[in-house]
């Protein structure tokens, strides 16, 4: 469990961070009446930042390519 952790770090933290970020966007900035899709809502906001802040930490693994001299 903790290797499959330590694989997949990035990916658990970027989702907390983004979902902090979703949540916030929902809070400071929203939409007022209702019929933003996204933004009406704290749970998709909240879940729309969590998938997006996921794949962005996703493109910060470092790929180490080995070579064989």
């Amino acid at each position: 469990m903790k290797k499959w952790f330590s694989q997949y770090k990035l990916y658990f933290i970027g989702g907390i961070v983004g979902a902090i970020a979703g949540y916030a966007y929902y809070h400071f900035v929203g939409c007022s009446n209702g019929t933003c899709a996204i933004q009406s809502n704290p749970f998709f906001s909240t879940l729309y930042g969590a998938a997006l802040g996921s794949l962005l930490f996703s493109m910060l693994k470092l790929k180490i390519k080995k070579y064989d001299f």
